[in-house]
């Protein structure tokens, strides 16, 4: 009879009742008050929430090796050691009836927190797929560091051991996740990516062998009557782990929807978004409108609004950065329309290496035009008002040069702006027409 067969009877009882469901529900519970606090910065685009449940590994894989630690020395504690001692069982056989419950159990609280936070984004997600298999190569890692954290529980005698190995692999993982340099770094299973990155289809599997032979190794170490044979995960855990560090960089590559955009040309300039985001073109064409509307006719504009890493091209403007989530962006929907705008027409008059305050009065007078913001307008014309001469001298002509752009009629403003226009790309404040 097989260790598994002969202790299956045991095993579902600890899996029934006892410490393990209350480490599995920890974990789950924990990630969903983690989750559920940061949901505006996720809970609209499957990258963004993939990485977001991946960070939540610095917390669980201590967590899980504390669980595992207490678990190991539960006998101890109970004073059962020397009548586990006289078991028929194999030592093996002992420690699988007390360790595998709970690492399933946390793996599986892992898995289910991940699960439900991938169905809370599905109705906002925008553009791209989720991609599980990372999340499901954290399940296991967190599994296997239970696995881990129960031999340790059995060798040290301390009570202490638990919530001190909970802290070393906090700072341990915590410091080698946030490093710039060295390629052990790539080892740490809780390493921090970046929502635009995508593993290679075999990294999480190989990351799964790394700490899964790590685990096995200890276990064998351990328990084995042929202790000889954890040189065979451990050879595993090695070849695994060279692969991983060898690797290096080369275990991420960027997104290539990231790298696309779509647009809508039926505006000028158009509006394009990036492809992880293309259900939310729609809403981001109607709050420019109100800019887009006033353009029309307008030369000398740029071709397009584009959301793209590396910055415009000549002929281009930058839109609105719709990321990192929950600042202008939550949940597919942008949070300040009118402030999106006003943003959007301020990136049309930024224009190559042309100094922000070149055109002056004429910035003003056509951000006015094109997208006001009359909260912001009213704080910083009071703040000039109750200034001294100069700068309200200078007030009273942004005011003016707002009022005379306003007035004109349809034929003249859009010579005027477009001769602005013409002007902001060559960086000639001489060229705009007076107001």
């Amino acid at each position: 009879m097989s260790v598994v067969a002969g202790t299956r009877g045991p095993l579902l009882a600890e899996a029934r009742r006892g410490f393990a469901p209350w480490a599995g529900l920890t974990v789950l519970l924990t990630l969903g008050v983690v989750l559920a606090a940061s949901a505006d910065r996720w809970q609209g685009g499957w990258a963004a929430t993939v990485a977001e449940v991946h960070r939540a590994v610095l917390i669980v894989v201590p967590a899980a090796a504390a669980a595992g630690c207490r678990q190991g020395g539960r006998e101890r504690r109970r004073g059962t050691e020397e009548l586990w001692g006289t078991a028929v069982r194999p030592p093996s056989a002992l420690l699988l009836v007390s360790a595998l419950p709970t690492a399933l159990w946390v793996a599986a609280g892992y898995a289910v927190a991940a699960a439900a936070a991938l169905l809370a984004t599905w109705p906002y997600a925008q553009g791209d797929g989720p991609r599980p298999a990372l999340l499901c190569a954290d399940a296991f890692v967190s599994g296997a560091a239970v696995l881990l954290g129960h031999v340790v529980g059995r060798l040290v005698p301390s009570r202490l051991a638990a919530p001190l190995l909970a802290m070393a692999g906090y700072v341990g993982l915590g410091m080698t996740a946030t490093a710039h340099e060295g390629s052990g770094r790539y080892l740490n299973p809780a390493l921090q990516v970046l929502d635009s990155w995508v593993p290679v289809w075999w990294q999480p599997p190989v990351t799964a062998l790394w700490a899964g032979g790590l685990a096995g190794a200890a276990v064998t170490a351990y328990a084995a009557r042929r202790r000889w044979t954890a040189l065979l995960p451990l050879a595993a855990a090695a070849a695994a782990g060279t692969l991983l560090a060898g690797t290096g960089a080369g275990l991420w590559h960027t997104d290539p929807m990231a790298a696309r955009q779509v647009c809508d040309t039926s505006v000028t300039p158009a509006v394009c978004v990036n492809a992880r985001f293309a259900r939310a073109l729609p809403g981001i064409r109607e709050a420019l409108s109100g800019v887009t509307g006033k353009l029309e006719g307008v030369r000398n504009l740029p071709v397009r609004w584009e959301d793209r890493d590396g910055g415009p091209r000549g002929d281009e403007a930058s839109l609105p950065s719709l990321t990192p989530l929950g600042r202008s962006f939550v949940r597919g929907r942008l949070t300040d329309p009118a402030r999106f705008a006003w943003e959007g027409a301020r990136a049309l008059q930024l224009r190559g290496d042309c100094p922000d305050d070149a055109f002056g009065v004429a910035d003003d007078a056509v951000g006015n035009y094109l997208a006001p913001l009359p909260a912001r307008r009213q704080y910083f014309d009071g703040l000039d008002a109750g200034a001294g001469p100069e700068r309200r001298a200078e007030l009273a002509e942004r005011r003016a040069a707002r009022a005379r752009l306003t007035a004109m009629g349809e034929r003249e403003r859009r010579e005027w702006l477009s001769a602005y226009f013409a002007a902001r790309a060559a960086c000639d404040p001489k060229g705009v027409p007076a107001l």
